[in-house]
């Protein structure tokens, strides 16, 4: 007879929703087809890290809610992490970001490209809805993002980001945050 405690399925289903939720990111409709994601899974001593980076980016800001989200990434097994380049789509005609196309704001390579940034939102709520289906407490997180982007988890081009920690417990630790 084997058992196996739930605490021990707890952290490796985890990871596995998780994994899921990358490829649910990945295969999320982008504009044009065009893929401007970069997608990871931190555990451990990474989150660690991003919970002190975010602790101290609190102080620096005067950004009180980045240490409560610091709290909370350490009270999560596993944190999905997603951002985006701003690269444009090489469009003649939209406007959206503000300039009459593509070329124009490619003269501005600090914009972000309104796809790019849409795009992003869709296959967050993709990941998001992972969790939901695998009834896993999560939460969107910019903050976690911006820790992430700070300590050079992603690459350069990555210029904006998310983190969404997991948590499996009988309370979400991301409902009653003061």
């Amino acid at each position: 007879m084997s058992i196996t405690p739930e605490k021990k399925l707890s952290i490796s289903t985890l990871r596995d929703i998780a994994a899921r939720m990358a490829i649910a990111a990945r295969t999320a409709p982008k504009a044009r087809g065009t893929d401007t994601f970069e997608i990871m899974i931190a555990e451990g001593e990474s989150i660690a890290m991003l919970a002190e980076k975010m602790k101290i980016m609190a102080r620096e800001h005067d950004v009180s809610f980045f240490e409560r989200d610091a709290g909370n990434i350490l009270n999560s097994p596993v944190v999905f992490l997603m951002g985006t380049s701003i690269r444009s789509l090489g469009l003649k005609k939209c406007g959206m970001c503000g300039f009459p196309g593509c070329d124009e704001k490619n003269m501005h390579p600090d914009i972000p490209c309104v796809f790019n940034t849409g795009d992003l939102g869709i296959a967050l709520g993709s990941a998001a809805s992972v969790c939901m289906d695998n009834r896993v407490d999560n939460r969107i997180m910019y903050t976690v993002g911006q820790a992430a982007m700070e300590l050079g988890f992603f690459t350069k081009e990555v210029r904006i980001a998310h983190g969404i920690p997991l948590s499996a417990t009988s309370k979400s630790p991301f409902f009653d945050r003061k």
